[in-house]
């Protein structure tokens, strides 16, 4: 990890959403941080449990049970190792896009993660929760095993705010 992993990232108002895009340069292959992202045995690792189908098509399941928050969307792109994309949201919620993009960048992978929040919405909140579970995806691909870090939460929501 470097310094531009502390940065926080952009957001954009056009159109009735929010489009925020979160960007993490990572030390470790494309097809390991892929795996990250679609393997069920690891996403509980940093996200929550859940299931993603292998398929433009399939479902994408997740369930934060600290939350309550359950996640059961259609993945609307797919193409390994690159890019996948799904709602963050459940049937009669508004569509909240996200998009994962898993590129090689100077030797090193660049993950971006793109999210569209309704604009009446906490975009705030949104991106803070991420750049959480962005933490928590770093630490995993170390094998260290922590916490949602509801202080950088607190932190990046602020600073966040001011953004908007």
């Amino acid at each position: 990890m470097n310094d531009a992993n502390d940065q926080l990232g952009t957001i954009d108002k056009c159109d009735g959403y929010y489009k925020a895009t979160l960007t993490r340069f990572i030390d470790h292959d494309q097809e390991t941080v892929w795996n990250m992202l679609t393997d069920p045995s690891l996403l509980v690792e940093w996200l929550a449990p859940g299931s993603i189908d292998m398929k433009k098509g399939g479902m994408a399941k997740l369930n934060f049970v600290d939350s309550g928050i359950v996640i059961n969307s259609l993945v609307t792109e797919f193409s390994p190792p690159h890019l996948l994309e799904y709602s963050w949201s459940s049937p009669g919620e508004p569509v909240r896009p996200i998009r994962w993009e898993n590129t090689v960048h100077n030797g090193r992978t660049a993950l971006t993660l793109t999210l569209n929040v309704p604009d009446e919405e906490d975009v705030a909140r949104a991106c803070a929760g991420w750049e959480a579970h962005l933490m928590m995806l770093l630490a995993a691909l170390e094998n260290v095993s922590i916490k949602f870090p509801f202080e950088r939460f607190q932190t990046t929501r602020n600073a966040y705010n001011e953004m908007i």
